[in-house]
C-alpha cells in the first residue's frame, strides 16, 4: 500500500521560510518522480516544483522560482521543499504526489499517487 505523508506546514510571516517534507512508503520510492502541488482557497490546484529520479531534474513553477528549492533523500524516502521568501500569495494547501516514471511530471494528471496534504498559511 503506498502511503505518502507530508509534514511541516504552519502559519509564518511573509519572508519566513518553511520546509515541507514528504515521506513514502510501500514503494521503491527512488524510482519515482515526485511534484509539490498546492491549491490555494478558492482556487484550482497548481504545480509547484517537481523532481526527477534524477535529483539534478527539476520543475519550477515561475511563482516559486528562485525562492522554493525541492529536493530528495532515497535513504529516507522524502522528498523536500524547501521554502524561502514566503510570501501571503504562497497560502494554500500543499501536496505531493509521486508517479514511478523516469521523467519529470508537471503536471497533477501526470501523478497516480497523492498525499492529504498540509497547510501554509503565510501573513502579512
Amino acid at each position: 500500500q503506498v502511503q505518502l505523508v507530508e509534514s511541516g506546514g504552519g502559519l509564518v510571516q511573509a519572508g519566513d521560510s518553511l520546509r515541507l517534507s514528504c515521506e513514502a512508503s510501500g514503494l521503491t520510492f527512488s524510482s519515482y518522480a515526485v511534484g509539490w502541488f498546492r491549491q490555494p482557497p478558492g482556487k484550482e490546484r497548481e504545480v509547484v516544483a517537481a523532481i526527477g529520479r534524477n535529483p539534478d531534474r527539476t520543475f519550477y513553477a515561475d511563482s516559486v522560482r528562485g525562492r522554493f528549492t525541492i529536493s530528495r533523500d532515497n535513504t529516507k524516502n522524502t522528498v523536500y521543499l524547501q521554502m524561502n521568501g514566503l510570501k501571503p500569495e504562497d497560502t494554500a494547501a500543499y501536496y505531493c504526489a509521486a508517479v514511478y516514471t523516469s521523467v519529470v511530471v508537471a503536471t497533477s494528471s501526470g501523478y497516480r499517487y497523492w498525499g492529504q496534504g498540509t497547510q501554509v498559511t503565510v501573513s502579512a
